[in-house]
């Protein structure tokens, strides 16, 4: 428990700072709405657009006249702020011990390596779950100040929940890295280099459709905007493989930190 309130307290100043930044991204988002609503000068301007143009923007086939569309454009940035938040805390939380040269206090003490992943990741979660519920919280108060059609908390709801998967993945992926690299400044750029270039390629796959079979390269494209939009809800399938292959991470980097020669 005390390395859990330790983690906790470490890491508090950064995820309020980051708490910060995501409660000004939908605040700032949710302002341009009325410009883009129906009617607006604005949606002229995206009729006009390009369909590749769209494509990079998060746009795609969405109406963003109307506050479910609009929502969706803007949830990809909001989807990618907290991934990399996730992937950067996955990697940082195992590694920092060796690059602030505390692992030798840490493993001196009478627990296992897997109490000390363990503990952690479960810091490591909490965090992530709180910036997820500032964002729950801050999307369904914006929206409901902008928005003068149908309610669509419950759409919020569901893509804050596919956001939730997405930090997962990152924050497993993040720790396993961290775990079996032995150089914690590699460690954290590998694991920006996976999220930018699964961000690329989500990008990549919604301009070529026939390149569609890459997107299980990116967790950006397990959850489908259109699907959550037309009331279609989560693909229980796909949610499922994923919580999947983020328990796998997490238990490899249980493994690899286990069987790694720390540097103290």
């Amino acid at each position: 428990m005390n390395m859990f309130l330790r983690e906790l307290t470490a890491g508090r100043k950064a995820l309020i700072i980051w708490c910060i930044c995501m409660l000004l991204l939908v605040v700032s988002g949710m302002g341009k709405y009325t410009a883009y609503s129906s009617g607006g000068a604005g949606s002229d301007i995206f009729n006009q657009m390009p369909s590749s143009v769209k494509a990079l923007l998060g746009i795609g086939t969405l109406d963003v006249t109307v506050m479910s569309g609009f929502y969706a454009m803007l949830f990809l940035y909001i989807e990618l702020t907290a991934a990399i938040h996730a992937v950067l805390l996955g990697s940082s939380i195992i590694a920092k011990e060796e690059k602030e040269k505390t692992a030798e206090f840490l493993i001196s003490k009478p627990v296992s390596r897997s109490a000390i992943v363990t503990t952690k990741l479960l810091a490591a979660l909490v965090q992530i779950v709180v910036l997820n519920l500032v964002t729950l919280i801050s999307s369904i108060v914006m929206v409901s100040a902008y928005n003068k059609g149908k309610d669509i908390s419950g759409e919020i709801i569901l893509f804050l929940i596919s956001m939730f998967v997405v930090q997962l993945l990152f924050l497993t992926l993040g720790a396993l890295l961290a775990a079996g690299i032995s150089n914690p400044k590699s460690s954290g750029a590998a694991a920006a280099g996976i999220l930018v270039g699964s961000f690329v390629i989500s990008k990549i796959t919604d301009l070529a459709d026939q390149l569609a079979v890459l997107n299980v390269l990116s967790p950006f494209k397990y959850f489908s905007y259109n699907r959550i939009v037309e009331g279609d809800g989560l693909n229980a399938v796909i949610l499922l493989l994923s919580l999947l292959l983020a328990a796998g991470m997490a238990a490899s980097a249980y493994f690899l930190y286990g069987k790694r020669e720390l540097k103290l």
